[in-house]
């Protein structure tokens, strides 16, 4: 028989899920021994259900992902060293690599957004927003770890998109930061993206709070570039490992 005429294997929906939360450790979205999400927050983020999760953490956990820990602080963490690899990659590739052209649409339509919402906010922001939005910067530079600096990154630009004072520019962020992140609500995150984050959100956050909505608009290009720059840094390492070249996944559709 011709080989392209073989059965075609079927994915499960805990594959998949368990594909795009070794991508998500790859990102740095979840860092080596912190704490996953629980079942039902994770099935209730990715539109899944609890089985779906469990079969997904099953998975990770016979791969040597993650570790169930029992007790009051227990819970599912991600073990060190992982998110590399020939099975890493193979995982990674089957959940970023076909959805490309897709992400790079949803990146440049998040650019367009956060600039105008970085404008807006700079032309309509009252004292309450310049309180919110000073709070959270000084929260993101004293984060202590990946997680604080999650809630505080995600609490500035929320801040940010309410001084546009339209209900809807806060939804749409939100609802692009969760597609980005593959449905986690986390920005991809390293040392690195940190170390540009603490420069950048500071004169994010006064040009938005002086009022200058072109810098404010300018900014706000440049500082969401962190996470495309590291998407598309980790697509073409991924496309490299497999044999292929660095630019043939922004070809496909």
């Amino acid at each position: 028989m011709n080989e392209y005429l073989g059965p075609i294997p079927m994915q499960t929906a805990g594959e998949r899920i368990a594909e795009r939360i070794v991508t998500a450790i790859a990102l740095g979205e979840f860092v080596p021994d912190q704490r996953l999400p629980t079942e039902r927050e994770l099935a209730v983020s990715l539109e899944v259900s609890r089985t779906t999760v469990r079969e997904a953490l099953q998975r990770l956990q016979a791969a040597g992902y993650v570790t169930t820990r029992r007790g009051r602080n227990g819970g599912t963490f991600v073990n060190a060293g992982t998110g590399s690899g020939s099975d890493a990659d193979a995982m990674i590739r089957r959940t970023l690599i076909p959805a490309w052209h897709e992400l790079t649409e949803v990146l440049d339509f998040r650019s367009l957004i956060e600039q105008a919402i970085a404008r807006t906010a700079a032309q309509r922001r009252d004292d309450h927003d310049i309180a919110a939005i000073r709070a959270a910067v000084g929260d993101y530079a004293r984060a202590a770890d990946r997680e604080a600096s999650r809630l505080a990154d995600h609490a500035l630009h929320q801040a940010i998109a309410r001084a546009a004072h339209n209900s809807r520019l806060v939804a749409v962020s939100a609802s692009i930061r969760r597609e980005v992140s593959l449905g986690f609500d986390a920005e991809p995150y390293s040392p690195l993206v940190r170390q540009r984050a603490v420069a950048q959100h500071p004169s994010l956050a006064e040009a938005v709070i002086a009022g200058d909505a072109d810098r404010s608009a300018v900014l706000a290009a440049e500082h969401f570039s962190l996470t495309e720059e590291m998407l598309t840094e980790l697509h073409a390492r991924i496309r490299i490992r497999s044999g292929g070249s660095p630019d043939a996944g922004s070809q496909s559709q």
